[in-house]
């Protein structure tokens, strides 16, 4: 019986020592590989990102106009600064009854365990105010701003992790945070919000939050006061910085942190998508061209003993070249703003200057100004400014009544469509116009009309009804042609829609302009019909109709007749080279992108000739609108050719000058200039342009530089 019960006992120790034997042979050969990995895994930290550098904006001659600088932030880990969110400590209190814990407790225990880590926090805001020099309740306004903007992303992974089966993620690549709160507070009480979003952790809501943007004494200041504090760094960040400060301000545009609703557009790229408080194109070329600036973020992996497991280089964004001359447009601006310069210095001014060969805006000016590297601090006050509107570019996203300035284009149209002789008089009596007819500037003036001017050999034809800019000739001129054939030829010469070129494409599509999402510059397409177009623009099809009744005022430039300065000074650059229409270009990243978009009118040569030597007339003949403001000039004397038209208008009151100028050596620039409230072109606005003209000069782009 021993012995039997001896047996038993050792083949059951060799049966287990036998299932031993077989179990670490088995893991050994074929899950040792497996368990290596894994327990190789179990060392390795998680990934350390670095951070992106976006690429520089640079004008024509490759001035940095937007650069990456590094400054020191105070940051504050959100570990501490959440313990001030009332929502987090909500939503702690409902999680712990939820498990059962009565409300009275589950208060108890959450200022047992968090009081101390408030009280050091209250301190370290009071401490922040001190380094600042700032109240401390701004101080905790940065703080809840951290905590409000974290909150916001929680929600949204809340709504991410319990809202699966939403349409919203058939409807979007990547869904609008607005959109995703809505849906979210439908299916949830506000209770249940709370308790889904204190749940939807992520690791990159506890990286460092910037908090303070340091000078070098409040540096040294701050590393005495948070000394040995573990949530409060100072770290170095990428803050963005334009060395002109205000100039072209409205073109280049601004940067700013990640909100709501950003972040789709690189939503499927691990390492250019947006992470929270990073920073984005907000407004003009930062905007448009964000996805060539944006770089790249890298990433280092290590593992517990400090070895590099794994590194990914960052990239630089590309950098992005305009075709601006910044020492103009800055020379341009200055001019426009100083009341001892300029009368008009109080009104708001929109110019651009463009070079006529290439399309290309050397300068593209709109006044009032603002401080680039301010504008986060003044966005408010800027934003309310009814009355400079300086967020508003006058240049490109305002449009104006053109008046007398397409007075050039319409003789085009007529003589090109045979409804005019270049030699035909068409009177103008020395009596008021019938009713709805517009009247003459000389008959409002002085009560007689261009007939007058018979004594002295001067007829009201085509070259003389340009020089003295006839309201009676155009608009009779106006009349005699068929409305579609009217609107045909003022959009060849680029009124009424959009004709700015991007920086990835020449032309906008019906697509890109119902979408939305053309990433463009804030472009105005003017109007081009009685009423107001509905939708997009891409072709003249898609102008609204044009009454016969109103061709009449619409050959004055009024009515609802509305340009941007840039359609205006596009026009006058297509007179200058001979009736070829070229998209105008700020963009020179791709060459040739213009290559394409350009083409011939079929302007003949004798049309181009009379109404050049109408628009020469205006700045050199005797009754030229302009003569007076370049009656002194010495641009001949520097082989500088100057041929402008004037232009007035009422209801809104503006007035302009646009035109074009040449020298010998066959260069050529364009440009175009209006003031709000600007009484006269002749007194208001040709001055000024002739100043610019001697700017473009003086820079080398036209004509012989003064000595």
């Amino acid at each position: 019986m021993y012995r039997r019960r001896l047996y038993f006992i050792v083949f059951f120790c060799v049966l287990a020592a036998g299932a031993c034997i077989a179990r670490l042979v088995f893991l050994q050969l074929v899950e040792g590989e497996q368990y290596r990995q894994e327990m190789e895994r179990m060392r390795i930290l998680p990934a350390v990102r670095l951070p992106t550098v976006r690429g520089s904006i640079l004008d024509r001659n490759g001035q940095i106009l937007a650069v990456d600088q590094p400054v020191f932030w105070l940051h504050i880990n959100y570990r501490l600064s959440r313990l001030l969110d009332e929502r987090f400590h909500r939503a702690n209190i409902l999680l712990a009854v939820e498990k059962g814990t009565s409300p009275t407790e589950a208060e108890s225990r959450f200022h047992k365990k968090y009081d101390d880590d408030i009280a050091r926090l209250n301190e370290i805001i009071d401490k922040c105010a001190e380094v600042m020099g700032c109240p401390v309740q701004q101080a905790a306004e940065k703080v809840k701003a951290i905590n409000d903007r974290i909150w916001r992303r929680r929600e949204f992974y809340a709504w991410s992790d319990n809202c699966r089966d939403s349409t919203l993620r058939q409807q979007y690549r990547y869904v609008p945070q607005h959109k995703a709160k809505i849906e979210f507070e439908e299916r949830f009480d506000a209770e249940e919000r709370l308790k889904l979003a204190a749940k939807s952790d992520r690791r990159e809501m506890y990286d460092p939050q910037p908090l303070f943007k340091l000078d070098d004494e409040q540096v040294a200041r701050a590393g005495r006061e948070f000394i040995g504090i573990k949530e409060i760094e100072i770290l170095t960040e990428s803050t963005r910085h334009y060395p002109f400060d205000s100039a072209a301000c409205q073109i280049i545009g601004w940067v700013g942190r990640l909100g709501p609703d950003d972040g789709e557009l690189f939503a499927n790229d691990r390492y250019r998508r947006y992470m929270d408080n990073e920073i984005l194109g907000k407004k003009g070329i930062e905007l448009v061209c964000e996805v060539i600036l944006r770089g790249r973020r890298g990433e280092i992996t290590y593992d517990k003993s400090h070895n590099i497991v794994d590194h990914t280089e960052a990239q630089f964004g590309r950098d992005v070249r305009l075709s601006l001359d910044i020492q103009l447009q800055q020379r341009i601006e200055t001019f426009l703003s100083n009341s001892n310069l300029n009368p008009n210095a109080d009104k708001c001014i929109g110019a651009v200057v463009l070079d006529v060969a290439t399309g290309d805006v050397l300068a593209m000016v709109s006044t009032p100004v603002y401080d680039l590297n301010t504008i986060s601090a003044n966005y408010k006050a800027l934003l309310e400014d009814d009355v400079g509107r300086p967020l508003w570019n006058k240049a490109l996203a305002v449009h104006y009544p053109p008046g007398s300035t397409i007075k050039p284009i319409l003789l085009v149209a007529a003589l090109e469509d045979h409804k005019l002789r270049a030699d035909e008089i068409i009177s103008c009596p020395s009596r008021r116009a019938p009713k709805g007819w517009p009247n003459c500037p000389i008959f409002l003036n002085r009560g007689v009309g261009h007939d007058i001017r018979q004594n002295e050999g001067i007829s009201n034809t085509a070259r003389n009804a340009i020089r003295y800019s006839c309201n009676v000739f155009f608009s009779h001129v106006a009349n005699r042609l068929d409305p579609k054939v009217f609107q045909r030829r003022f959009f060849e010469f680029g009124y009424g829609h959009q004709i700015l070129a991007g920086p990835f494409g020449t032309r906008r599509s019906r697509a890109q302009l119902e979408k939305g999402k053309d990433r463009f510059l804030r472009e105005a397409g003017g109007y081009l019909s009685s009423g107001v177009s509905r939708g997009s623009v891409a072709e003249v099809g898609d102008l609204g109709p044009l009454r016969r009744g109103d061709l009449k005022q619409f050959g004055v430039g009024q009515h609802n007749f509305r340009a941007t300065v840039l359609q205006v000074a596009n026009a006058a650059a297509v007179i200058a080279r001979g009736g070829i229409y070229k998209s105008p270009r700020l963009c020179l990243n791709d060459p040739n992108l213009l290559d394409s978009d350009q083409a011939n009118l079929g302007i003949s040569k004798n049309t181009l000739s009379v109404v050049r030597d109408g628009m020469r007339a205006v700045v050199t003949e005797t009754y030229g609108t302009g003569q007076s403001a370049f009656a002194d000039s010495d641009l001949d004397q520097r082989d500088v050719k100057v041929f402008g038209k004037t232009g007035s208008t009422q209801e809104p009151a503006n007035a302009w000058f646009m035109g074009f100028a040449e020298d010998s050596a066959q260069r050529a620039i364009s440009f175009a200039l209006v003031v709000e409230e600007g009484k006269s072109g002749s007194h208001d606005a040709a001055p000024l342009v002739r100043k610019i003209i001697e700017f473009c000069n003086e820079a080398g782009y036209i004509g012989r530089k003064p000595e």
